[in-house]
């Protein structure tokens, strides 16, 4: 018994482990060059767009802001590029089945079912002459639903440091 209930235990941790994990992917303008890209402004326009509450929109603002200033940027009225925000959410549901058994009349099955929202955003640099997109960063994974405003800015903070992880793409020779 003890052998079946550590079984269900690690399939549960490793669902949870694996809901938890943001994804990052990014893709930018080939031949840019991004050493030249030294100031920036959030475009407000694009942000207005995000269909996020305003607290929300200011965490993520504020830590993009923490993220490229590290980095040596420097928030200008004149920027060198435009960053932007976009989100999405989407409810998930995963199945899994558990099977074991050390003997085939003993057998134990068990399903459980998780239902968790996966949450994406998006942050976009943009050169402001002609406002076309230069690079975009895209976060994805498991948000939670806290109510603790600590946590919801912690969660917010590790989806932006993934993705500004990327910032600017190194050339690969």
């Amino acid at each position: 018994m003890r052998t079946i209930r550590f079984i269900f235990f690690i399939a549960i941790a490793t669902t949870i482990t694996a809901c938890s994990s943001i994804r990052v992917t990014t893709d930018y303008e080939a031949g840019t060059d991004f050493s030249k890209y030294k100031t920036f402004a959030f475009y407000k326009t694009g942000i207005d767009k995000a269909e996020i509450s305003d607290i929300d929109k200011r965490r993520i603002l504020k830590e993009i802001e923490s993220e490229l200033l590290a980095k040596g940027m420097v928030k200008s009225e004149n920027p060198d590029v435009l960053i932007s925000i976009f989100t999405k959410a989407r409810q998930q549901v995963d199945v899994h089945e558990t099977h074991w058994s050390p003997y085939y009349y003993n057998a134990y099955q068990r399903t459980t079912v998780s239902k968790y929202t996966e949450g994406t955003l998006f942050i976009d640099v943009i050169d402001p002459e002609g406002k076309k997109l230069i690079w975009q960063g895209v976060g994805s994974g498991f948000l939670t639903k806290s109510k603790n405003p600590e946590k919801r800015e912690a969660n917010i903070a590790l989806f932006v440091k993934k993705i500004l992880e990327k910032y600017p793409p190194t050339s690969k020779k």
